[in-house]
Formats: C-alpha cells, sequence, structure tokens
C-alpha cells in the first residue's frame, strides 16, 4: 500500500481551492487525482481536519502467551512442524507455528532428505 500523502501537501491543495483555484488545477498542480482532491474537502467538511484515518490494527495471533509457547517448544523440540501444530491445545497450522518459533528465536527442524540412490 502506498504512502499517505502528508498533511502539508492537503493543506496546500485546500487552501488553493478556497482561495478559488479550480479543482481539476489544483489536482494538475499537485500531481493528484481529482477525486483524492474530493475526498480531502469532503473529510475536511466532516471531520475538519484532513489528516488520513488511523490505520486499524490487526488480527490477534493464535500463539498468545509466547512465555507458554516456549516452555511448550523446549518440552517437543524434537518434533517437526506438524506434529508440534497437532499437540498445540487450539487448532495451528504448521505455519503458523513456524512464524512463533521465529518470534521466539528458534529454528525449525528440518526434515532429513538424503540424496536418491540409483
Amino acid at each position: 500500500m502506498p504512502a499517505a500523502y502528508s498533511n502539508d501537501l492537503r493543506e496546500k491543495a485546500l487552501a488553493a481551492v478556497a482561495a478559488g483555484e479550480r479543482k481539476s488545477h489544483v489536482s494538475q498542480i499537485f500531481n493528484i487525482s481529482r477525486n483524492t482532491l474530493d475526498l480531502w474537502i469532503k473529510r475536511k467538511a466532516e471531520t475538519g481536519s484532513v489528516s488520513p484515518r488511523r490505520s486499524r490494527p490487526g488480527p490477534a495471533g493464535k500463539i498468545r502467551d509466547l512465555e507458554a509457547f516456549r516452555t511448550f517448544v523446549e518440552q517437543h523440540g524434537h518434533l517437526t512442524q506438524e506434529q508440534m501444530a497437532a499437540l498445540w491445545p487450539e487448532p495451528i497450522s504448521s505455519q503458523t507455528l513456524g512464524r512463533a518459533l521465529k518470534r521466539i528465536g528458534f529454528t525449525r527442524k528440518k526434515e532429513l532428505r538424503l540424496p536418491r540412490t540409483r
């Protein structure tokens, strides 16, 4: 997702419109779309500010207690991710378990892959 426009640019564009400049000309000057300018004008009328809305936090992780997870991993560290995911009290995928392992600083157990013999 691209970065939001700066508040300074938003204020300058709205000041130009308020000074009587045409919206299409302002959008060309500031290299923004006409729709973006209209949205800024609408937001200024509704909220009194042109600042972008705050982003919402993402969903909570399935493994919330990392200390309990760390003790679980220390007990079952000899197993693969798939086997540990099956033993975890809540249903989780091996990918989720792998991300949690990385978060606490553990490396995942790799399956032994031997070269094929003829």
